[in-house]
């Protein structure tokens, strides 16, 4: 007898230690053990039989086959090439006739979009390379449609190299300069909030090179102090700090002036475009089309309600209004990423019916075709259940099919759809998950893209009816190793508050006891048209499977992210009902959903934490001053404090100015609310982000002592609104975990 209890003793140990898995570690989440492989850099070729790809190594680019996924040809070896010799391949654009292509060395970023790079023009055939210029790095390189010339930005001028001549290199525009005058690239407001890094086309005849022109001279500047550091040095701040100063329009306060300029490559001849816009307007977009009389340019007041789309003759100079799209509120940023300009086409997504829709019209803006709703549409939100279009990829001149992703009524899951011109839709990717794509430029095959909450992205081809190919990345052994490890349960769920439904993910631990009371941490994001409650692998706060939250979790902790109301996927309604009054709704929602957590049986309502980063970090201080003390502890990263300190265009896209909207700056802000701050609080901030610069965070502190009201505050040294670099995120986020170890567990 006892022999037997011993034996079943012995095997119960063994099983148990056969199922108990490896415990996380911080560096594991900060040091990639978890990052996916993934399918990167995909450059459809013209022809639509294959797409290009920078080799692993970065010594090659390869072209592979849209069916097979194999490899059909290296279309570039750094190693055999004729001519200088470059160390990695960072980046490359092919010409319209796919006989050269420019490749990017020396990447330097600026911004978060911007970089100068040292480029090479390489000509297939003979093998050769060459430098695109011998003046210093250049920017936004662009060939012209006959692969002809290469016109690019150099110290805000543009230049052009014609290589017909030797590659004989001049100057478009010489009034370029820096903090005054910017030519064919968008000055910083514009690349940030608007989400592009070019401002700079050639006529579809490859005679006029056209630009925006902006000059930011009258923009007021902003200056961060930099320090020596560390990781990188900076040497030339070791014996004095020193300062970058740049321009950074605050809300309400004066834009750069922009126009729309051509230049004739013959005659050398600079027009300046007869465009109708308010003198406090912008021009987010320039486009161009395949005819030689028309380049196509967006323009916006500054409500930023009505778009329109002119077409702008580069000789004549005349501007013809071809789209006007009015809404109510607001028009979104993701509306300027999914314009596209077709051989004889405008596909233009637009919320006009209160859900992101999209609108085809001729080039000369006589509208052919409505996409809506769906038919089919999910069940997460019930009678809720309306189509958004979240992506668009596209439109087909022979058949008339136009390609795109959409929420269809569950804002959890994206799928890829074809419109085809009869009025009928079919969904391309079925299965549940977060779907993207990457078609070719003939529409018959695309790169599918799918993941869900419990498995990373497999990558496969597929045809335009959806049939699977082949799979090319499958990230089994990511996800055997993720297997290995004591992970937690995640799971979605659905609540409703006094006001609203909201939808949720919940990540529990793998032990989790329902009779138990676990202490919760909220994660969350919150700002307008973002959406972190996903069915994707790439949640949380960083990403790879919710890695931060499954750390959490083995620490004994709940992690709940919640989409509070302003966020996306649910239509207009639902997202822009914080309109003027950012943040008091935002807030409302999350506190909701801290009340609700703390009526379940298992959760400990005197021990639930918040936090969050950049709008979320806003959120977070919103949230612990909104009224209700329903939070013990709370972190902040790099938040905005009060929207006076922030940027004209995405502030007034929300806002209106602060002469509109006093009460709306003046009264909702974390600053303002100081006195209501109720729990711990960890603020964290970069003295260098260029983005939500570090005043709001000295404004905000100033304001708590005041108040006589406790904090901790980190500052990083030299770091931006991402605060990494060297061991930067290991101690950022062991600051954080030890802050909820110290606040939620005693």
């Amino acid at each position: 007898m006892k022999r037997i209890i011993f034996s079943c003793i012995a095997l119960a140990m063994t099983v148990a230690f056969a199922v108990a898995g490896q415990q996380l570690s911080l560096k594991d989440v900060v040091g990639g053990t978890f990052r996916s492989e993934a399918l990167t850099g995909v450059t459809p070729l013209n022809g639509g039989e294959t797409y290009a790809r920078i080799s692993d190594n970065g010594k090659q680019i390869v072209a592979y086959s849209f069916r097979t996924g194999k490899q059909t040809a290296v279309l570039f070896d750094a190693e055999t090439a004729r001519g200088p010799k470059v160390g990695r391949v960072e980046g490359y654009i092919m010409s319209p006739d796919g006989k050269r292509m420019l490749i990017q060395t020396q990447t330097k970023p600026i911004y978060r979009r911007s970089f100068t790079a040292t480029y090479y023009i390489y000509t297939i055939q003979n093998n050769k390379l060459e430098p695109l210029s011998d003046g210093g790095p250049q920017q936004t390189p662009v060939f012209s449609p006959d692969g002809n010339v290469i016109a690019f930005v150099r110290d805000n001028n543009i230049h052009l190299v014609k290589l017909l001549y030797d590659n004989a290199e001049s100057e478009v525009t010489k009034d370029g300069k820096f903090n005054e005058v910017i030519n064919g690239i968008p000055d910083w407001v514009y690349e940030e909030e608007f989400s592009y890094n070019s401002a700079l086309v050639f006529s579809a005849d490859s005679k006029q090179v056209v630009w925006v022109r902006f000059d930011e001279s009258e923009v007021k500047q902003y200056s961060m102090q930099l320090f020596k550091g560390m990781a990188p040095e900076r040497e030339d701040y070791r014996e004095y700090p020193g300062f970058y100063t740049y321009k950074y329009p605050v809300a309400g306060s004066q834009n750069s002036k922009v126009s729309v300029m051509s230049y004739d490559i013959k005659s050398h001849q600079t027009r300046r475009m007869d465009l109708p816009l308010d003198a406090d307007g912008y021009i987010p977009r320039i486009l161009p089309t395949k005819d030689p009389a028309k380049v196509a340019v967006v323009t916006m007041n500054r409500h930023q309600d009505c778009l329109r789309i002119y077409m702008c003759n580069p000789l004549s100079t005349v501007c013809q209004l071809v789209i006007e799209d009015k809404v109510e509120k607001y028009i979104k940023e993701e509306v300027l990423a999914g314009l596209k300009i077709t051989d004889n086409h405008i596909l233009l997504p637009s919320e006009r019916d209160g859900y992101n829709h999209l609108y085809l019209y001729n080039l000369n803006g006589q509208l052919m075709q409505t996409v809506g709703d769906l038919e089919k549409p999910g069940t997460r939100l019930g009678a809720d259940a309306h189509t958004v279009v979240t992506d668009v990829y596209g439109y087909d001149e022979l058949t008339g099919d136009i390609y795109f992703a959409a929420l269809n009524g569950d804002p959890t899951n994206q799928k890829v759809y074809v419109a085809h011109k009869n009025g009928k839709t079919d969904c391309l990717t079925p299965k549940e998950g977060w779907n993207t794509a990457i078609f070719a430029t003939d529409f018959k095959n695309f790169v599918s893209t799918w993941s869900d909450i419990n498995n990373p992205a497999v990558y496969s081809l597929c045809n335009n009816q959806g049939k699977t190919l082949t799979t090319l990345i499958d990230n089994k052994a990511l996800l055997d190793k993720y297997a290995s490890y004591d992970m937690g349960t995640k799971e979605f769920i659905v609540f409703t508050t006094p006001d609203t439904k909201l939808v949720a993910w919940m990540v529990k631990p793998k032990d989790f006891n329902p009779q138990k009371k676990y202490p919760v941490i909220m994660y969350q994001y919150g700002g307008p048209g973002a959406q972190q409650v996903k069915n994707a692998w790439g949640i949380g706060m960083s990403g790879n499977g919710a890695i931060m939250e499954q750390l959490m979790a083995q620490q004994g902790y709940i992690v709940v992210c919640v989409d509070n109301r302003g966020t996306g996927g649910r239509g207009a309604e639902f997202e822009k009902c914080t309109y003027l009054r950012l943040g008091e709704l935002e807030a409302k929602d999350q506190v909701e959903t801290a009340l609700w957590l703390g009526q379940q049986p298992y959760v400990d309502k005197d021990r639930i934490a918040i936090w969050g980063w950049s709008y979320g970090g806003w959120n977070t201080l919103m949230s612990m001053s909104e009224g209700r003390p329903v939070f013990r502890c709370g972190i902040a990263i790099a938040p905005p404090t009060c929207w006076r300190y922030y940027d004209t265009v995405y502030t007034e896209r929300y806002m209106r100015t602060p002469n509109e909207n006093q009460s709306g700056y003046d009264e909702v802000n974390p600053i303002a609310r100081a006195g209501k701050l109720h729990g711990a609080l960890l603020l964290c901030h970069g003295l260098a982000d260029d983005n939500v610069h570090y005043r709001n965070t000295a404004e905000y502190v100033e304001a708590l002592v005041q108040a006589d009201k406790d904090f901790r505050q980190l500052v990083y040294t030299n770091r931006n609104h991402s605060i990494f670099g060297g061991n930067t995120r290991n101690h950022l986020f062991r600051q954080c975990l030890n802050f909820f170890e110290k606040e939620l567990k005693n």
